[in-house]
Parts: structure tokens; C-alpha cells; sequence
């Protein structure tokens, strides 16, 4: 096709590929283990594919509410009032969206004006920027020491301003697998109660937490839940990625601006895998075994490098593992994370993409959700490295 004349101007101008694509991309290239996009390799529950065919068969293949099957809006109200305390009304206080990125974007598109700052905490998972800087919004960036991705309060509460519109959390957090603790929620909230800030708190690994540790989520916290967006991903949670199906939870008048961005821009989420959520989700144990599930894997893992190169802090959530490769090489990440996979056949995430001005840590991000047959060959590079 010949080249158009057009012209328009870039909103995403300095925008580039996302690592998850360049590094997928060469992994498969080079046929290497992929340790590094956060999706498991091993099967979904049976019984969950059986409730979405179920709901197929039974003809739930129109249109879902816009707001999200009743039913399910119902489940995730028990399930907040059961782990966190916090009741939200189903009619007018849940959102059933496509993934939690949909959340994430919508809640930042409804509230974010030109030139309104948002501060994000960095290390930061890639969609929150562009959607603030599509939306006309300023990011502010605080930078969590790479020393256990700690956050400084103090550093955090010299970025309020006037101008400040919104912040953005993510616990447990990707890329360092960090968890919030009750005292860093509290230090949040207090700093923001004098503020009309908005909070969009990405919990989207609210039920991968590790070591006897609890989710400290937004909606546990009085005046945080009254500023809070709420957003979670079944598609994390359940091992289902490409379902892209979350939801979002936020006080009504909140909510309500929330919706009318939502309706726009996807209208309702796929109806029978909502249908086949609701039913899965009734059953407590589905969600509330998965912290075990994922902490032996991450202690196969962790077992396995013991005697290597390699330092780390065991991951307190998520299902990714920081690895220090400090005492091996001066490489940064991004070289190092190169050579792993076409010389040693081993993908992972280099995570200066997450830092402000791709800080330099020192360390390579890998995800454990993995087969341990897969985890296993991947220990052996590593110990081999």
C-alpha cells in the first residue's frame, strides 16, 4: 500500500514496544524457557472450563449487563465483606470489566483532566503512564528503593500538590513482588486524608500473598476506601490471562463516573465466562488455596538456586521472584537478559523498563507460575550460569 499523507500528531509519542513483546519475542525466536510474562504454563480447573461450557450450552451468548452479571456482582461483594471488612452494594458499587488493565484505564479516564499529576511508584507495571499521559495527566514518579522496594513516605507525601488528581498503588507489587503492609496503608491514608486525591489501587495478586501474610487492600481502611478504585483480575488469580475478565470496586459516587467511561468503551465483559466466574467464585477454597499453591512453587524455585550466584529476597506475593546478579556480572539487565536467552535458553524480565530513567538494579525478574518440570530446567541454567 502506498504511504499516506496524513498528518497527525503522536499522543503516545515516546511510546515503544513493550518489553513483554520484545522479550517474548525473542524467546520464541531463540525456543527458550519462558520465565518471563506473568501466565502460567500448566492447565486451568477443569471444572471452570466445565462451567463455561456449561453456560455456553445453556445460551448465555448475548449481551451481559453493562455493569457486570448481578450474580457474580453479588459473589465479589461476599468475598470483600468476607476477607477485608468492607461491604460494597452490587447495583452501584461493582464494576465487572474486561481485565484489570480495563479498570485501571477507565478509572484514569474518567478522572484524569489535562494537566492534572498522578503520582505512580516505580518500579511500575507498564499501562499506567500511557494512560495518563493519553488522558492529558502528568505522571509523578516515586522511586522505591531497590533495597527491598521499600516505600519513603516522606519522599511520597513532598509529591503532593495541588495538582495531584490521583495515586496509584500496587500491592502485592509487580515487579518486586513487595506486599503493603498495614502500617505502609495507614501511612498512605493519612498523608492523603487532608487531599482530594483519588486512589486506583491495583490488587490484581490480592489472593497470591505468601508466608502466613494478609492482603492489606484499600477497602480495609476507612478513608482510603472512600477515595479508592478497587481493581483485581480474575484472569490472574484463576490462571486465565487470556480471558481478560476483572472488576473493580469503588464507592457510588465514584462508581458512577466510572460507569459512564466503562459503557463507552466495552459496554459489558463476555457473558458466559461472567456466568462461569460466579459459580467458581461461590466456593471459598478456589481462591483461598492459592497462596500455598504458588508458595511451594516459589520455594521450589528458591530451594533450587540455593548454592548459585544469584542473591534474593523470597517474593512476599505475586508470582514473580527478584534475582540479584550482582556478583556475576556488571551487564545491565536489559544485556544480560538478552544473552540468557540466546546463549542460555532462559527468558526473564529486565525491570529498569519499570524504573524512572531505567534505573539500573542489578536484577532480573522471573515468573514461577510455571510447571515445577519447567521451573526445574530453569534452575539448572541458573545453577550452570
Amino acid at each position: 500500500m502506498a504511504s499516506s499523507h496524513l498528518k497527525f500528531s503522536s499522543k503516545l509519542p515516546n511510546a515503544k514496544t513493550t518489553i513483554f513483546t520484545t522479550v517474548g519475542n525473542l524467546a520464541r525466536k531463540h525456543n527458550a524457557i519462558d520465565l518471563s510474562q506473568g501466565f502460567p504454563n500448566f492447565e486451568v480447573d477443569q471444572k471452570l472450563r466445565n462451567l463455561v461450557t456449561n453456560a455456553m450450552q445453556k445460551g448465555h451468548n448475548q449481551y451481559a449487563p453493562m455493569q457486570g452479571y448481578y450474580r457474580l456482582r453479588e459473589i465479589i461483594s461476599q468475598k470483600i465483606e468476607i476477607l477485608h471488612n468492607r461491604i460494597y452494594k452490587p447495583e452501584t458499587e461493582i464494576t465487572v470489566t474486561v481485565g484489570a488493565t480495563q479498570a485501571i484505564f477507565t478509572a484514569i479516564t474518567a478522572f484524569v483532566n489535562k494537566g492534572d499529576e498522578v503520582v505512580v511508584f516505580k518500579p511500575a507495571y507498564d499501562c499506567y503512564e500511557p494512560a495518563i499521559e493519553l488522558n492529558g495527566g502528568i505522571p509523578i514518579y516515586v522511586q522505591l528503593d531497590a533495597d527491598g522496594y521499600k516505600p519513603d513516605w516522606q519522599a511520597f507525601k513532598n509529591k503532593i500538590s495541588e495538582k495531584t488528581r490521583m495515586v496509584i498503588i500496587n500491592t502485592p507489587h509487580n515487579p518486586s513482588g513487595r506486599i503493603f503492609s498495614k502500617e505502609d496503608m495507614l501511612q498512605l491514608q493519612e498523608i492523603l486524608k487532608p487531599t482530594n486525591c483519588i486512589v486506583v489501587s491495583d490488587e490484581v495478586y490480592e489472593h497470591i500473598i505468601f508466608d502466613g501474610n494478609a492482603h492489606q487492600s484499600a477497602s480495609r481502611f476507612d478513608d482510603l476506601a472512600q477515595r479508592s478504585f478497587v481493581c483485581a483480575s480474575f484472569g490472574k488469580t484463576f490462571h486465565v490471562t487470556g480471558w481478560k475478565i476483572g472488576y473493580c470496586a469503588a464507592p457510588e459516587v465514584l462508581m458512577r463516573e466510572f460507569r459512564k467511561t466503562h459503557q463507552f468503551a466495552v459496554f459489558c465483559v463476555d457473558h458466559p465466562v461472567q456466568r462461569a466466574m460466579a459459580d467458581y467464585l461461590w466456593k471459598e477454597e478456589n481462591y483461598l488455596s492459592l497462596p500455598s499453591f504458588y508458595q511451594e512453587k516459589r520455594d521450589l524455585f528458591l530451594e533450587g538456586l540455593k548454592g548459585s550466584k544469584f542473591k534474593f529476597k523470597p517474593s512476599e506475593g505475586t508470582y514473580f521472584q527478584l534475582l540479584d546478579y550482582s556478583k556475576i556480572t556488571e551487564e545491565s539487565d536489559e544485556d544480560l537478559a538478552k544473552r540468557l536467552i540466546t546463549e542460555y535458553k532462559l527468558a526473564s524480565i529486565p525491570i529498569s523498563s519499570f524504573n524512572a530513567n531505567n534505573r539500573q538494579d542489578g536484577v532480573l525478574r522471573f515468573c514461577f507460575a510455571k510447571k515445577n518440570e519447567t521451573l526445574k530446567q530453569a534452575i539448572d541454567i541458573l545453577q550452570s550460569f
